[in-house]
């Protein structure tokens, strides 16, 4: 009896005659921009934190070179992909380069923004290098429809990455801040340069770390003996930050159908009505959303769990 061939890591050379051998050629829409360097998705993989126990979505694996890393790592890894070109290649090169791991490799053929559900064993993780140009919108609906998502490592564009962790009274921190931090604690772990990616982007990237905060639920809390949902803070952050050169009091009169009204619900949660909604943390948009507008419903129903106005580019808020 032979031992099985040991695992291996896509190099920049496999990548591109996997390519090649796909008549491959990377798509700007689809945000493919693929890892060809080892040491980085073995760094990935260690600043994750996952383990034998863990169940890891990872969404857009491309080629499969941060699944290959992933695999000898955790108890299964299920990848999302849209591509279906790389959706049924994927298998034959995990088969190709860890052939022991196969039996751990779920692919899911689909938009990760329309996956309500996954196959197998609850996910524990996501662990990704995410295309950018949808990178904000599924790291917050996989919080919102995986609750037992725990951990988040993510490669992200650099100045997406700055936004997700930033902290109330940044220049940068804004509507993605601000919604990360309703799920957990969002910590910029390492950046990344352009090289290790083909084709180069033009911009740097970021490696983010989110922790779920397992001591509150992930879509009803209760404020000053209120009931307030996910989607009543959402609206109330998506209409502070529309307008962010604004007051609250301002910002918020349309939704809470005039300025007296506004400036009611922002005194009783203890907010100056003069403030701006960057200068807010998570909490107090909370306590604002109890006050504002737990008793109204909004034109066209609720927000979704990613909704915010975004210029054209990267929806980074």
């Amino acid at each position: 009896m032979t031992d099985a061939a040991p695992d291996r890591l896509l190099s920049a050379r496999d990548v591109r005659e996997i390519a090649a051998l796909l008549g491959l050629r990377p798509t700007k829409s689809w945000g493919q921009n693929f890892v060809v360097d080892p040491n980085t998705v073995r760094r990935i993989v260690r600043l994750a934190g996952v383990g034998p126990d863990d169940v890891v979505v990872e969404v857009g694996p491309g080629l499969g070179s941060l699944t290959l890393a992933l695999l000898p790592e955790v108890a299964h890894v299920v990848v999302v992909e849209v591509d279906p070109v790389l959706a049924a290649r994927l298998p034959q090169t995990v088969a190709a380069f860890a052939p022991a791991r196969l039996d751990r490799l779920e692919v899911v053929h689909a938009d990760a923004l329309a996956v309500e559900a996954l196959p197998g064993p609850a996910p524990t993780a996501l662990v990704a290098n995410l295309p950018y140009n949808v990178s904000v919108p599924v790291i917050l609906q996989f919080l919102q429809r995986f609750p037992t998502i725990a951990r988040v490592l993510v490669m992200v564009q650099l100045e997406v990455a700055e936004r997700l962790c930033a902290a109330p009274g940044s220049k940068v921190y804004g509507v993605p801040s601000v919604k990360t931090a309703w799920y957990g604690q969002g910590r910029l772990v390492g950046t990344v340069g352009r090289s290790v990616f083909w084709p180069a982007p033009n911009v740097d990237s970021g490696l983010v770390e989110i922790v779920r905060r397992g001591d509150l639920p992930a879509d009803v809390r209760e404020v000053d003996g209120r009931e307030v949902t996910r989607e009543h803070v959402f609206r109330v952050v998506d209409a502070a930050f529309a307008q962010r050169r604004k007051t609250l009091r301002a910002a918020l009169s349309g939704l809470a159908g005039g300025g007296p009204a506004a400036e009611a619900a922002l005194v009783a949660a203890d907010i100056d009505p003069r403030a701006r909604g960057e200068q807010l943390d998570v909490e107090a948009f909370t306590r604002l959303a109890a006050h504002l507008v737990t008793d109204r419903t909004p034109p066209g129903g609720s927000a979704s769990p990613g909704s915010a106005p975004h210029p054209p580019g990267p929806p980074i808020g």
